[in-house]
This record gives structure tokens, sequence and C-alpha cells, in this order.
């Protein structure tokens, strides 16, 4: 067990995987990493599976056996993203047990090209859930406007959920609401709350890096202050975590958690670092606080596992530095509304076509297995 790791865990912070490919599980890289690096549980998404489709010979003997039954892409697509979600649920399982369900769990995404389609997107995560068929998956929705009303309804069926490419506050604001709504009525349709959990993935590098972009392209004024670079990814979490402890209070709340409800956990994501130029373990020690998840490539997490200072609560005593920067930015001419809508459409469209490169690989191999 690694000692930084262990003071990670130890803080509060769960430390999940981003990343699954069937190599990881048949190798026993998973379990290894659950053993030996407090790892406790894993997120995919599109582009995940894309990698290790492409990379990964060990899907040839299942892509020949669907070839032979005459799946189509959707169909192959849907068995293999499937498959490996269920036997990482299976890895994780007793993890999920040991701590009431909290963590332990596997995320599998929707269809990215459903985004924008509420009933669609509510009609696949329950195809996901029935299929994985195992009570640690979480299903992926993407925290759209149209995304919002899919979580109520997913979490009224009594569906795990993973709200993913959460970037502004507003939106955030929105998501809680929606996970709430659905607590509502899945009390209302009879469900045991305590057996429904959710996370709020909320992005963190990406959104240093589309804010930085803009501040290197000005040319005079604020803007030009190279100290406003790098901060408004951890600044922007944080002032996220403290709307996440200010609603999940009163009466309201308080009413669900009598029956049984548990919060939403704030999940950082998009911790991988991108400019060379800054700390590489910094969307993580930075954002250490009790009761929140970071998910991690496995680059970060050894990171993390070799230098990664563990300082205590990195979020609460700093809310007024937050909102300070924020304001800097803003004075700076940052436009933050348009820049998450930017990270939104962006977020949406990236996972969209790392899903069409998937099947597009997936395709060529079916055909080569029919040939």
């Amino acid at each position: 067990m690694n000692d930084r790791l262990k003071a990670l865990a130890d803080a509060g912070v769960s430390i999940w995987l981003d990343d699954l490919s069937r190599e990881r599980l048949e190798t026993g890289n998973l379990a290894d990493l659950v053993q030996n690096r407090n790892v406790v549980g894993v997120t995919s998404n599109p582009s995940i599976f894309q990698t290790a489709l492409a990379d990964g010979e060990r899907y040839d003997a299942q892509v020949r056996e669907l070839a032979a039954d005459g799946a189509d892409v959707d169909r192959a697509t849907m068995v293999i993203t499937t498959d490996d979600v269920r036997e990482a649920c299976k890895v994780m399982r007793p993890v999920f047990d040991a701590t009431d369900g909290v963590d332990g769990r596997v995320s599998i995404e929707v269809s990215p090209g459903l985004a924008h389609s509420t009933d669609d997107t509510v009609a696949e995560a329950a195809t996901l859930w029935k299929t994985v068929d195992q009570p640690n998956v979480m299903i992926k929705i993407p925290g759209t406007e149209a995304g919002w009303p899919a979580i109520t309804e997913t979490i009224a069926a009594g569906i795990s959920v993973n709200v993913t490419l959460i970037f502004g506050l507003e939106q955030y604001r929105n998501v809680m609401e929606a996970y709430v709504s659905g607590l509502e009525k899945a009390l209302e349709n009879g469900h045991d709350l305590s057996d429904i959990h959710s996370v709020a993935s909320f992005f963190v590098s990406r959104v240093d890096s589309e804010i930085d972009k803009r501040l290197e392209a000005a040319t005079e004024g604020p803007g030009t202050d190279p100290a406003l670079r790098g901060k408004a990814g951890v600044a922007n979490a944080r002032l996220a975590f403290q709307m996440y402890e200010e609603f999940f209070a009163g009466s309201r709340w308080e009413a669900l958690e009598a029956e049984g409800a548990r919060k939403q956990r704030p999940l950082w994501a998009s911790t991988g670092v991108k400019n060379p130029d800054y700390d590489d373990t910094m969307y993580v020690v930075d954002l250490v606080v009790e009761d929140t998840v970071n998910t991690m490539p496995e680059k970060t997490l050894d990171a993390v596992a070799d230098h990664g200072e563990v300082r205590g609560d990195r979020v609460r005593p700093f809310y007024d530095d937050a909102a300070a920067h924020m304001k800097a930015l803003a004075d700076a001419g940052i436009d933050y509304d348009d820049v998450i809508a930017v990270l939104i459409a962006e977020g949406v469209d990236k996972f969209v076509v790392a899903w069409d490169e998937l099947q597009t690989t997936l395709s060529a191999s079916l055909e080569a297995a029919r040939a």
C-alpha cells in the first residue's frame, strides 16, 4: 500500500481509476490496483473504450464470435463494452460490499450521440443497467440540458447514475436538482433510496485549458497577467463544492435523508494535467476534501503515488480565494458562461468522435472476421 495514496484516502477522497480495458481485467492489473493503490472505483467513457479496442488483441476472439452470430456493429459495441464493465464490477464487488455501496463502482456511459435526447438517454440507461446486471454499475448520463430530466427519470427508476461533462456552476446546480427530484420520484415509486447512489463528475483541467487559451490571446490589460493562468479549474471546482454543501442541507434534503437517501458526491474528473508547466498532481492535491471522488488516469495516479503532497482540506478554507480568482478572470474579460457553453459542446463532440471511431474500428474488425 502506497503511503501517499493512503493519505489521500484517509482524507476522505475515494480514488477511482479513469481507465478500463480487457487487458487490465485479464492480467489482474485492476485487482492489483485495488490491492496496492487504494483504487476503489472505475470510470470509463467512449474515448477509453475506443483506445482499448484499437490497441487490444484480447477482443479478437469475441469479435469473431459476434461476426459468426451475425451481430451488427451496434450490437457488438453493446456486448463488448458491457462485458468489460460487468467483469470490472465483479472485481470491484468486495469494495462495494465493504463500503455499503458507496465505492466499488464501475461507470459506463450512454451513447454520446444521445446527449441531446432525453427519452433515448433514459431508454439506453435502462438497457445498460439491465445488460450489465450488477448492483455496483453506474450509468453515465451527460449533464446537458436534455440530460437533466433523463437523470431524474433514471434515478426515479432506482438506477444509480454518474452525471458527466459538468463544467459550470449553474449547470451543476441543475444536476443536483435533477438528482433530488429523481429521489423524490423514486420514493413515490417504492424504491429503497439507500440503494440509489450518484456522483456528479465535475471536469477540472479542461476549464484551465480553455481559459488559459483565452488569456494567452490577450495583448493588453489584466488578461496579460500570467498569475491568472492555471488556477481557474481548481477555483471553479472549489466553488462547486461550496454549492454542494449548501444544496444538500435544509428541510427538503433532510426529509429524503430520513428515508435513506445518499448525497450525490462530487467527483473530480479530467484530472490529468495537460500543461507540462503545471504540477502534475495539482488537480488531485489541491482538491482534497472529504466526501469526494477523484478519478485519475493511471499516469496521474502514479504521479500522486510518487510525489503527491496531501495537506489536509484544500477546498473549504479557499472559498473566498476561489471567488476572488473567478472575479479577477471576469475583470480580465473572460466570459465564464461562454467558456462553459464551449466546453459542454466540445465535451459532447469529443465523445461522439471517439464513439464513431470505436464503431468504425469494430465494424472493420467484424468485416475482416467474416471475410
